[in-house]
Parts: structure tokens; sequence; C-alpha cells
């Protein structure tokens, strides 16, 4: 599990451009790495188009995007095709990534129980350590604050 202040371990997972990615990947370099339920549904599509439409400013700050979900590659393609998300989506299907950041949780939808993906974003500096988190996300204003999150790391 990672926890606050501590270096998060190395991880590899395919994602969208037939490439698999890691954290050492991106060595020297701030990461946000958010974790959202399902491609393609309300509060997912908001919350990635709203990470895209501040992508320049992250740019500009030094950081890039990843997006987590379970969904497969072939789910991120498209969504990331129909939505112009110009960063990278990890697909973790067996969990792996989830567990270690804790982000799976016991959800209801109608009444009905499942485990699922708590919305969580992940700010990890360019050394590998886990500077901030924010878990139970609520979607508006989210990522004007981890902007500013990653602009007080410069």
């Amino acid at each position: 599990m990672v926890s606050v202040g501590k270096r998060v371990a190395n991880f590899e997972l395919p994602a969208t451009g037939d490439q698999q990615l890691s954290l050492s990947d991106f060595k020297g370099k701030t990461l946000v790495l958010y974790f959202y339920p399902k491609d393609n549904t309300p509060g997912c599509t908001r919350e990635g188009q709203e990470f895209r439409d501040a992508y320049d400013p992250f740019q500009r700050a030094g950081a890039e995007i990843l997006g987590v979900s379970r969904d497969s590659i072939k789910s991120h393609e498209n969504f990331c095709s129909k939505h112009s998300l110009p960063f990278d989506l990890l697909s973790d299907p067996d969990e792996v990534l989830c567990r270690q950041f804790d982000v799976i949780r016991e959800k209801t939808l109608y009444g009905r129980k499942f485990m699922g993906i708590e919305r969580s974003t992940f700010l990890i500096d360019a050394q590998g350590v886990l500077r901030q988190e924010w878990r139970k996300v609520r979607v508006p204003g989210h990522v004007d604050e981890v902007l500013e999150a990653v602009k007080a790391l410069a």
C-alpha cells in the first residue's frame, strides 16, 4: 500500500497507444495518477474532460497525467478517441495497481452491492514519492485543486 511521504513501488501496466507504461518511465517528472470507475460514464467522462482541458497547464508545470481503470485497452482507446484525451490510460483488469493504491471499495448502486474503484487521485513527485492523495473525489473543482498542488511542488 502507498502512503504519503513514501516512495511508490514501481508498476507496469498496458496503456493506450499499444504500449506498457511503468512508474520508472516518469522518473524526473511529476505524475498525476487518477483512478476512475468506468469509461464513458457521466462522472468519469467529465473528469477525463476536465483533465484534458487542463492538460497544457499541467504540462507547463512539469506534470504528466495517467488515468487508471479496470476497463480494457480497447475500451480505453475508444474513450480517448471519443473525448480527445491527450494523456494515456492504463488498463488494470486484475486490480494490481488498484490494490497497491487501495482504491477498491464496496459500492452500492440501485441497492446492489459490488466492489469497484473509488474515484481517487495521487500526486507523485519527480523522485517517485507520493506527495498528496485525494480519495472519494467529487469531480467539480477537483482538477483545479490538483493543478494547484502540482504547481506548489515546483
